[in-house]
């Protein structure tokens, strides 16, 4: 899924999502693609960042792929936000993702984020900005 449907999905989750005070996309800023959600009063900035799959070009959509869930874990509001973020993506059952990666739980990794790996090949990185 390319990024700006990517975010945009993630903005409809989002406002759906109990914990979420407030969702916006932002006009302009350094962040392309970029979203922020205020969650337990708490604002968060996210971006999307995404990567095509092997022999994929821009200007032709890539075939959806489907199967069954991705497994994930769920984490409350108070955990680190992107395994909070990971947990709201994995409750909506998505058939399109194989699977998720939340970089936090990594200790290699130094800031946070989500790895949205895609069935089709494609893969969203989304980051705490």
């Amino acid at each position: 899924m390319r990024p700006a449907d990517f975010r945009d999905h993630l903005v409809d989750l989002l406002k759906n999502s109990p914990e979420v005070q407030q969702v916006a996309v932002p006009e302009s800023g350094p962040y392309p693609y970029a979203l922020t959600a205020t969650v337990a009063g708490k604002e968060c900035r996210w971006q999307v960042i995404g990567q095509l799959a092997d022999g994929a070009k821009h200007n032709t959509p890539t075939a959806p792929v489907e199967g069954q869930p991705p497994a994930w874990t769920d984490a409350p509001v108070s955990a680190a936000p992107d395994a909070w973020l990971a947990g709201v993506i994995g409750r909506s059952e998505p058939v399109d993702v194989e699977r998720l990666k939340v970089w936090s739980a990594d200790p290699a990794k130094s800031s946070a984020g989500v790895t949205v790996f895609f069935r089709n090949g494609e893969r969203a990185f989304v980051r705490l900005a």
